[in-house]
Formats: structure tokens, sequence, C-alpha cells
């Protein structure tokens, strides 16, 4: 079996998100424009130190791993300094069925063997089931996880937008620990704080988010990753705020970035960073720009009082 994964935790404080890369969604063919974007993006990634890279196989419908494969064929050597997680299980519409989620053994491999071929490598260090299915026979997860650590095509286990009870659930047959979370956590998407904040308190059910995934993942050493950690630029400028908070929470960014002398998407980035869990923001940009700018919040720590700020604007009403 291949060693686990034990460079992960050096792997960095944010991941780069490759679901942008390829092109548009709808089109089948990765046009010259897609792949000189795609690939400049990356350059910006390496230039901006992001060693951790993630992928799924629907992203741009397989193009997103297959522009990147073709990234690295043309750069002899980067494989092996950096890290790549994919993602599997989610299965679009089809002539046959409706789109579905897939935990079935002979689904999950043909998928990480797609997403082999399609990056073109060897291995893939961490592979993430995408969102829970709820026909998972863990046993027969189990088994066809530790089939592909065995055989070199995988070398560690994670999970996508998983509570407590499916993690304990999955972990409880594995013999690997599950090494990531990923969960869609912002400044905009609260509710894994809301719901702590207001146990007890009535208003508390409007923001279930799955009680007690974070603190479960810090318990485990679980790493969580935030996906959508950048709400799609609402209060950096990419998206025009909605509602009276929203506005509020952008206003007080661009004065945080004026004190920090940093970008609007490091005190957005740093926001989530600050939390104790240690969580990973998952930038998913590829404008070259935003990408320097998000790599700012490494160096952003913010105080105290200035998280909750972030917080209490963005919930749009003081705490109780």
């Amino acid at each position: 079996m291949q060693p686990l994964l034990t460079t992960y935790p050096t792997a960095g404080t944010m991941v780069f998100g490759c679901m942008g890369l390829g092109g548009d969604w709808n089109v089948p063919d990765i046009s010259a424009e897609a792949r000189r974007l795609s690939y400049q993006a990356l350059d910006s990634a390496l230039a901006q130190n992001f060693t951790l890279f993630d992928h799924a196989d629907i992203y741009t419908r397989g193009k997103a791993e297959q522009v990147f494969g073709d990234y690295l064929a043309m750069h002899p050597g980067l494989r092996e300094k950096i890290l790549i997680q994919t993602k599997c299980a989610i299965r679009f519409k089809d002539d046959e069925a409706v789109g579905r989620y897939d935990f079935s053994a002979s689904y999950i491999r043909q998928q990480v063997e797609l997403s082999l071929r399609q990056l073109q490598c060897g291995y893939i260090d961490l592979l993430l089931l995408h969102r829970p299915d709820p026909l998972m026979d863990v046993h027969e997860v189990a088994a066809v996880l530790q089939a592909l650590q065995l055989e070199g095509k995988i070398r560690n286990v994670g999970v996508s937008n998983f509570g407590v009870p499916q993690l304990q659930l999955l972990q409880s047959a594995m013999s690997q620990p599950l090494l990531v979370n990923q969960l869609e956590m912002s400044l905009a998407k609260i509710d894994w704080l809301e719901q702590n904040v207001l146990t007890g308190m009535t208003q508390g059910a409007a923001h279930f988010f799955g009680y007690g995934t974070v603190e479960y993942c810090q318990q485990h050493q679980v790493q969580i990753q935030a996906w959508g950690s950048l709400a799609q630029g609402l209060f950096t400028g990419g998206k025009a705020p909605q509602t009276p908070a929203q506005q509020q929470t952008a206003d007080l960014v661009l004065k945080l970035a004026a004190l920090y002398q940093c970008s609007p998407e490091a005190i957005v980035l740093g926001w989530l960073m600050r939390h104790p869990a240690g969580i990973q923001p998952v930038i998913g940009t590829t404008n070259p720009m935003r990408i320097k700018a998000c790599a700012e919040a490494r160096n952003v720590q913010l105080s105290r009082e200035h998280w909750y700020a972030l917080y209490v604007a963005s919930r749009g009403q003081p705490l109780p």
C-alpha cells in the first residue's frame, strides 16, 4: 500500500480549485482560447506557490482534468512537486437515469481510472467522494478504496459535503483515515457558525448545517476545505450585493483591506482561515490578478475584533 500523505499538513493553507479550467461546460472540446486561459491560470497558481490542486471528474465535463493533464505533460517533473486531489460519484442525467450519486465499487473504480487517464499521471494523492450517496454500502466502498490504494492508484481518501453521521459511518468500515471534508463555507454562508451560536434558540432551526461537523473534523484531524470560499466575489466587487447586510459586509471588507494593506480577497479568505479549525479555502478563480490577490491571505491575521465585526456584518444583526 502507498504511504499515507504525511506531507498533507504542509500542502499549503489554500487549495487551487480547477473547476474553471477547460472552458465552457456545454462545449465538448477544449478551444485554443480555453487552453490558453487554463494554462495562464495554472502558471499564476504555481507562481503564487499553490501546491494542492483540486479537481473532480465532472468539472467542465472532464475537460478540466484533461487540460491539466496536458499541462503536466508539458512540464516534466512538475507532478512530483504538487499534490492532486480529485472527486468522483456525481453522475449527470442521461438517457438511462436521472442525475444521481454513485458509490458503487464499479463506478468509483471506473472514475478513478478515467481521472488517471485524463490527468496523465500514475496516481492521485487524495480521492474525495463528492456527495453522500444514500445507497452507500460502507463495506463495499471501503473495500474498493483499499484495493485502489494497494494498486497504487490513490494514496489517500477524503469526502466532500459529509456530515458527522456519514463521516462516522464510512470511517467505521475503513482502515485508513478520512483526511479531508470539503464543505461550502464563506462570509456569505455562515450557517456553520450560526447553528452553534444559536444553540437552544428557536431561530437556530433556520441555520442547519450539519450539527457538530466542524467540531468532529477538529477532533479527528479531518482537514476542512471550504468550497465557494470567495462567495462568487460578492464582497470583493465580482458580484453586486443584494441585501443591506451584504452591502455592509462588502464595505467593511474594503475598509479592512485598506487597514491591513492587502486585497479584499485576502480579507474574505483570511476570515475563514482565522477560525481555529484550520480551514483551507479552495480558490476557484482563473483570473491571474485574483489568484495573486487571494495568495495575500497567507499574510493576513485578522484580530478577534475584526473577525467578529465581519461575522456580525454578514449576519445582518447583533449577536444574541
